[in-house]
């Protein structure tokens, strides 16, 4: 038997720079991540609202009427609702319009250098998701006139979870999953001390603002730095108050969430986020989910069992 030792894989999906680490016999490892890389790029194909011919656009296309979906689509959309009645409707995967309406209409890559988007009059809101009916045994979803989804961040929560889970049902022993910050880890480190996890300083990209020690489970970071544009109103970003239909001005710049499942760790920490410091600290210790909370100001906020996880400890309000 080959010995065990760290193989790794660096691709773009979903809009997002995609790192596999696996460990496993150094003879079986390229095949586990080809399946991991093609896998997600079939999620992508399925997902993907800039994909004109995947799942989501033709549903989202055909709002108002019953769509069959695969069994894929039909779980991460599920996902996606129980997420929204979870946070209070923080999290509402139905803000497509709305994005839509203020720039953000392309890939970011195709964003980030263009014009600043002229914005008219807003007019979009979320959708109505206690009006979806799903139908599990035929995978089919039946949503209102008008109603699109947008299952960008949750979408690649999901991935992560699923693509974890073959990966070690392929025989890795250990592996660690970053898709855009979305991260899940689990198994064997060649060191045999768990996983290290570091949080970026929002405020200055490539600097710790904490490190994180965690044996399994996930680290989801949602952050309105990452993803803004300029528009004719000034500065615009992705995390939308569902309550405003505007850009989120809670106050916070960034929450991380520790979870069991990157999925839900992700739309906590969006959801969080735009809840604000006192909303969102209360939406995750109720959940029973551990975070760190980053204010405008630079106050961070712990939330659970966070100080638990820390390795490099940062200054934490309590």
């Amino acid at each position: 038997m080959a010995a065990l030792a760290a193989s790794s894989r660096e691709f773009r999906a979903m809009g997002s720079d995609c790192v596999v680490r696996i460990v496993v016999d150094d003879d079986r490892a390229e095949p586990i991540l080809d399946r991991v890389e093609i896998r997600m790029r079939d999620l992508e194909q399925r997902w993907s609202r800039f994909i004109d011919s995947s799942e989501l656009s033709q549903l989202n296309r055909h709002a108002g009427d019953p769509v069959f979906v695969s069994p894929e689509m039909f779980a991460v959309v599920a996902l996606a609702i129980d997420a929204w009645r979870a946070t209070d409707e923080l999290f509402d995967p139905t803000l497509l319009d709305v994005l839509r309406e203020l720039g953000y209409d392309e890939t970011f890559d195709e964003l980030v250098d263009r014009a600043p988007f002229e914005i008219n009059a807003l007019s979009s809101s979320p959708g109505v998701l206690d009006e979806v009916v799903l139908d599990a045994r035929s995978s089919l979803i039946h949503g209102p006139v008008g109603l699109h989804f947008d299952l960008g961040g949750i979408g690649k929560g999901h991935a992560a979870d699923l693509l974890f889970a073959q990966a070690m049902e392929d025989g890795a022993t250990g592996v660690c999953l970053d898709f855009g910050g979305d991260i899940r880890v689990g198994g064997e480190t060649l060191e045999g001390d768990g996983w290290v996890i570091v949080i970026d300083d929002p405020f200055h990209p490539g600097e710790d603002l904490a490190v994180l020690g965690l044996e399994s489970g996930s680290v989801a970071t949602s952050s309105r730095m990452r993803r803004k544009w300029s528009t004719t109103n000034g500065e615009a970003h992705h995390l939308i108050d569902p309550k405003t239909a505007k850009p989120s001005q809670s106050g916070l710049t960034s929450v991380t969430v520790i979870a069991a499942h990157a999925a839900w760790g992700e739309a906590h920490a969006k959801a969080a986020l735009i809840g604000g410091a006192i909303a969102g600290r209360t939406l995750l210790e109720r959940a029973g989910l551990s975070g760190l909370l980053v204010a405008d100001d630079g106050q961070l906020i712990a939330a659970g069992h966070f100080n638990d996880f820390v390795v490099k400890r940062p200054t934490l309000s309590s």
